[in-house]
């Protein structure tokens, strides 16, 4: 890895006038704000985002902001506010719900979040630079990560920011107040979400590691301390989980997954195949030295992290999938390779294919939403909603549909069973305690062979409907349920009297 103290301007080179490549590299910063915009095509042309945990998050944001006007949520909810690690959207609804209302909101949000990254990925590029090169044009591949389509939102938009606070950490290297700008900005990436504070962080680190003037010196473990001060509320407990995972078995065997799922969206095909044009480029750059180790070393880091970091750390999943794809986009911009327009329009035309696939699965897949939300048509207000999806245990796309039923908590204030509310590890609760009603009771993971079959389905015996997504059909339901709207994939049942099994002789 090479380094360089100071942001670097190329020569115009031989025959190249100064004037030739001052328009080429404007060209260059107004193709990242196009591919910045063109990022979020996909939430434009969806009536709601298709990501799998959005419509928890969604009746989260709702019970939230409800401050118990609601009777039927105050029945069914409770929801308890504490600064934590893990706040970025829900601190954006607040302002933003009043003006736009609640889904609207949340789908705004969604676009703005890789139109924000993306220029993120321009103002690092420019800070180190003053120029764009390939490395950055093929970051914006990773913009729709896998973190990003499963809809882990906060930690989304945590990157962002952490990108743009270490574009600021460098332009401001020379300014000695530094500090006193840097200090509050770690706290807001913070309260986006801590694992964006821990990338921004590594990058800071990588960034001061390769100035350093030897082995032995000791600057670089310092010069971040500005950043250091969101320890302070996790040391005191605030908003800390200590729950660590790192799965029950095949650790090993997991964490290769999530190396080469590290571009996972729609095709396997075409992701594994975007994954290996990407490397062969870092490797390359790697080769030629053409790799800045400004922010190379955080590469490295990360990638060491991501095989280190327990998949279930501070109450939220996957911990160490999202550093996965984080990565690849910091080794990307470490890629330092100023090359002609034609390889930078090679680069972008590698976002731009994956940004058309994901609009066109994203566009199918809402008018699949606009079938199967028709079911709360006939869900009266404050009904109770068992929710059962069918998944199939090997599939290599993300199913849009996982977390489906929590519109019925938007749309009709239901208690439903697929929400994001357990006790000590998310702010949303469920007042009833005595059976389990919450995420995941609504997966119903299904072999090639395996029948299902909703008599068994727990759940319903809590509700006064089931509300079945999956392409796969159910061979029975329960007994005395009365099918009262249905789509190709979906169907909703009325439900007989539900039996409380802590008091078998009455009807729940």
């Amino acid at each position: 890895m090479h380094a360089s103290a100071q942001p670097e301007t190329v020569e115009a080179g031989p025959g190249r006038s100064s004037e030739t490549y001052k328009r080429t590299r404007h060209e260059a910063v107004w193709m990242g704000f196009v591919l910045s915009c063109l990022a979020m095509l996909p939430a434009i042309v969806a009536w709601t985002p298709q990501m799998t945990d959005y419509p928890s998050h969604l009746a989260g944001y709702k019970i939230m902001l409800d401050h118990g006007h609601d009777p039927f949520l105050t029945r069914y909810f409770l929801f308890k506010w504490h600064w934590t690690g893990n706040l970025g959207v829900e601190l954006l609804m607040v302002p933003l719900t009043p003006i736009l209302g609640l889904e609207a909101a949340g789908r705004f949000i969604v676009a703005v979040i890789p139109f924000l990254t993306g220029m993120a990925i321009m103002a690092v590029e420019w800070s180190l630079r003053k120029r764009v090169g390939v490395g950055a044009i093929l970051a914006f591949a990773m913009i729709w990560s896998p973190s990003f389509l499963m809809g882990f939102l906060n930690y989304s938009l945590s990157i962002a920011v952490a990108l743009f606070i270490f574009a600021a950490w460098v332009r401001l290297g020379n300014w000695p107040w530094r500090w006193a700008v840097m200090i509050p900005a770690g706290f807001v990436v913070w309260l986006c979400h801590v694992s964006g504070w821990g990338v921004m962080g590594v990058l800071v680190f990588g960034y001061e590691w390769s100035r350093r003037s030897g082995w032995r010196d000791w600057r670089p473990f310092l010069k971040p301390w500005p950043l250091i001060f969101p320890l302070l509320p996790m040391l005191l407990g605030v908003g800390a989980n200590t729950k660590v995972s790192y799965g029950r078995w095949g650790v090993l065997e997991y964490k290769w997954q999530i190396l080469y799922k590290a571009m996972r969206s729609y095709d396997k095909v075409f992701d594994i195949t975007s994954l290996c044009l990407v490397m062969a480029v870092v490797v390359a750059a790697l080769i030629i030295r053409r790799f800045d180790g400004r922010v190379g070393w955080a590469a490295l880091i990360l990638l060491v992290l991501t095989l280190l970091v327990p998949r279930q750390i501070f109450g939220g999943d996957y911990a160490d999938y999202r550093l996965s794809t984080t990565a690849l986009l910091v080794a990307c911009l470490a890629i330092d390779w100023p090359v002609p327009r034609w390889g930078l329009a090679l680069a972008g035309l590698l976002f731009s294919a994956r940004i058309a696939v994901t609009t066109v699965v994203w566009y199918e897949d809402a008018q699949t939403s606009r079938q199967l939300i028709g079911a709360l048509d006939h869900v009266p207000e404050g009904a109770r909603v068992a929710t059962a999806v069918a998944i199939p245990r090997q599939q290599w796309l993300f199913g849009p549909f996982e977390h489906f039923g929590s519109y019925a908590v938007v749309r009709r204030s239901s208690m439903e069973n697929s929400n994001f509310a357990l006790p000590d590890v998310h702010m949303l609760s469920m007042r009833e305690t005595r059976y389990r009603f919450n995420d995941p009771t609504q997966r119903i993971l299904y072999g090639e062979n395996q029948r299902i079959d909703l008599r068994k389905f727990k759940p319903a015996r809590h509700a006064d409907y089931l509300w079945f997504i999956g392409t796969k059909a159910p061979i029975a339901i329960p007994d005395g349920a009365r099918i009262v709207y249905a789509t190709p994939n979906s169907f909703l049942a009325r439900l007989p009297d539900s039996v409380d099994l802590a008091n078998p002789g009455n009807g729940s």
